[in-house]
């Protein structure tokens, strides 16, 4: 961990039950005439919209609403949905929903406020400014999009693509729980173990880790693990629904500043190609993966052990750093969620183009504790097919 290190976050944070009754305000105080609310269909079937438009119409606020994002968004959504805000005129853009939404709202914020070519922007440090007003309103207690400065796209060659950029960070981010509350109980769990890979991964990254980022890293996992099993069991449980929003977005803060590696890189070829909700793709290569990493990251994991297993005694740094990828499985094992390849699709003829294409993530690879080969990452698929 260096000592020199610099930490962005989104400068206004809100969290509040309740609180997406504040959007037509929040909004108008960034200017809005014609704000407009990036989701997808399942929001608006599902009625947690309802309760944000009722607020819009109860303030006599038009509000334009986009809900044609899909899972992993592809290019041509993101690009529809830019045209769709220049159309109406949008002068605020409000992410509403998972990752897909949150991530396709920062870009259309983006790519409305100064029009530039998608293609040409991925990576870090490559777009430009200015942007619209941004929100973003969380659903899930996953991705912590709305406090990171990375946006990932879908390609037409099934690859997963990062913009990475500060002008990504929102103006607000507003954590209502009551919006998660009709949550599935395998979205639940799926999403909560991506918050704690995001967690796992920013206090073990091989760059820019920082005293900041673990501080934040150590408090998420300490609300995630504390409050999955709670979440699942009851969906209905506000205040554990606002302890896995709060740790959601801690970790979002940790791993903005100090990036995830290898769980993540291994993880976006499953999306790619099979269509795999992010969150189940992390959890499926999550404990191969903190196997192979134990050798380089044995002090990590059992300063980790101490969080998850507070007040265990441990033999050593070993045991603790056995002791608390033994949690992580185990946890991952009673989710109501897939726990092989196969059962979304994989075949063994697939790991090698699955092995090749996560090579292509060097940006996240380069961050893991331990180096990963092809080699490495077809036996990782191998050992969880």
């Amino acid at each position: 961990m260096t000592l020199n290190f610099s930490f962005e976050t989104t400068p206004h944070v809100i969290q509040e039950t309740g609180g997406a009754s504040r959007l037509p305000a929040l909004a108008a105080g960034l200017g809005a005439k014609a704000p407009m609310i990036v989701t997808d269909a399942g929001l608006v079937k599902s009625g947690v919209l309802a309760p944000v438009l009722a607020a819009f119409a109860a303030a006599g606020q038009p509000v334009e609403v986009f809900t044609d994002v899909q899972a992993d968004p592809p290019e041509a959504v993101v690009l529809a949905t830019v045209d769709a805000a220049r159309a109406a005129g949008a002068d605020v853009i409000i992410g509403i929903g998972g990752g897909s939404s949150m991530d396709t709202a920062k870009l259309v914020a983006l790519l409305v406020g100064a029009p530039q070519a998608l293609p040409d922007i991925y990576g870090i440090g490559l777009a430009h400014g200015p942007r619209l007003p941004l929100i973003q309103v969380p659903t899930t207690a996953g991705t912590g999009s709305e406090v990171t400065p990375i946006s990932i796209v879908t390609t037409p060659t099934h690859e997963k693509k990062g913009v990475v950029s500060p002008l990504l960070y929102p103006d607000i981010a507003l954590l209502d729980a009551s919006l998660t509350l009709g949550l599935p109980a395998p979205v639940t769990a799926a999403t909560g173990i991506d918050a704690m890979v995001h967690a796992i991964e920013a206090y073990t990254s091989k760059h820019k880790k920082n005293a900041v980022s673990d501080a934040l890293a150590l408090q998420a996992l300490r609300l995630l693990a504390g409050n999955m099993d709670r979440v699942i069991a009851d969906g209905t449980d506000v205040d554990a629904r606002s302890a896995m929003l709060q740790g959601s977005m801690l970790a979002g803060m940790a791993f903005a500043n100090a990036p995830v590696a290898a769980v993540h890189a291994l993880a976006y070829p499953l999306g790619g190609h099979f269509h795999v909700p992010h969150g189940l793709s992390n959890a499926l290569v999550l404990t191969p993966v903190l196997h192979f990493n134990k050798p380089a990251a044995t002090t990590l994991y059992a300063e980790l052990a101490g969080v998850v297993l507070p007040g265990q005694r441990f033999a050593s740094a070993y045991a603790a750093a056995d002791a608390f990828i033994a949690f992580m499985q185990e946890m991952v094992a009673r989710m109501p969620f897939a726990q092989r390849l196969a059962e979304v699709g994989v075949t063994e003829a697939d790991l090698e183009r699955l092995a090749v294409d996560a090579m292509k993530v060097e940006r996240l690879l380069m961050n893991n504790p331990r180096p990963v080969t092809q080699a490495d990452a077809f036996a990782i698929y191998q050992s969880v097919l």
